[in-house]
């Protein structure tokens, strides 16, 4: 299954005629307006579309959160960080300063017992 990534609907109309391609992830901010339209051709082409708004990414460690944040984000997507670590061990200004920058990005940081569905990992 060759899952790919579309930055826009014109991305996507072109990879609805690639072969080798059965999914399409629409990953741009107004990709929910153009889902129903492209889930429908692709359909007729036999590629399923996907739009979603969230990741779940499960980090393992302050320093994979510290690392994953200072990375340059390739998603509009909303990411929750699970963090598989305990948070509690964390000093206060810490936490708050990982917060702010996940805050900028438009991301949060969640205790990992919350995590159901893992999109990626983050590990050091």
């Amino acid at each position: 299954m060759a899952t790919t990534r579309a930055g826009t609907k014109e991305e996507a109309l072109k990879l609805l005629a690639t072969e080798g391609v059965t999914v399409i992830e629409l990953d741009y901010e107004s990709g929910w307006r153009d889902a129903i339209e492209l889930a429908r051709l692709g359909d007729k082409v036999g590629i399923r579309v996907e739009y979603r708004g969230h990741e779940s990414i499960a980090v393992n460690s302050r320093a994979a959160l510290i690392a994953g944040l200072k990375r340059t984000k390739v998603t509009f997507r909303q990411r929750n960080l699970y963090c598989r670590f305990n948070l509690d061990r964390l000093a206060e200004n810490d936490l708050a300063a990982l917060e702010a920058k996940a805050s900028s990005l438009g991301d949060y940081i969640l205790a990992g017992h919350l995590l159901r569905d893992v999109d990626e990992v983050w590990t050091e």
